[in-house]
């Protein structure tokens, strides 16, 4: 996987209402604030690339014991399971309410950004750096591409979050809903099927 394609899954993420952008909007209008709107997006981001960088830290550490081929089909294993799971539910992650701290947004972000699967999209990516070379560079390498990836994520969902709150506000979102969940749900199954068929 290169770095454009772990580029457009960060932008995919920003795109998905369910990482966070929906809920900045959101902030925004009960303060009647775009500044609270604007500080709820890197809350969010941050939220995000720990969850992914997770994911990559625990692959760097399981790669020196296992080698990249088991390490891979369990990947793709997880990858199916979860997206199949996902797919399948009809269940939704819910929060409490909306008055949290910028820490409280961040923690909401890295249970969401865990509970969709994030970091396991780019589990090919981080599969093939442990398999590749040696832990240190699956470490810093992982961190790298997490970083890359939520800077997409970040730059796509805080555009989005701007665009919605200064020109359709809420309104438009009960009337043009467009179910992104269940996308990302498939895209996790696909990843997990192309990870198998790369082994």
């Amino acid at each position: 996987m290169t770095l454009t394609a772990v580029l457009l899954l960060g932008a995919f993420h920003g795109l998905n209402p369910a990482m966070g952008w929906l809920f900045a909007v959101a902030r925004g209008l009960q303060e009647r604030s775009l500044d609270r709107l604007l500080q709820s997006i890197p809350a969010i981001a941050l939220g995000h690339l720990a969850s992914v960088a997770l994911v990559a830290l625990v692959v760097a550490a399981t790669g020196s014991l296992v080698t990249g081929t088991v390490l891979s089909v369990a990947g793709g294993l997880v990858l199916v399971a979860f997206g199949l799971w996902r797919l399948l539910s009809t269940r939704h992650f819910r929060w409490v309410g909306m008055r949290l701290s910028l820490w409280q947004l961040a923690g909401w972000s890295f249970l969401m950004s865990s509970a969709h699967g994030a970091g396991l999209m780019l589990l090919p990516v981080f599969t093939g750096m442990s398999a590749q070379g040696h832990a240190g560079h699956a470490v810093s390498g992982g961190l790298a591409v997490a970083a890359y990836h939520t800077l997409a994520m970040f730059l796509v969902a805080g555009g989005i979050a701007v665009i919605v709150y200064k020109v359709a506000g809420l309104a438009v979102l009960r009337r043009a809903w467009f179910n992104v969940d269940r996308m990302w749900a498939a895209a996790l199954v696909a990843a997990g099927v192309i990870t198998l068929v790369q082994v």
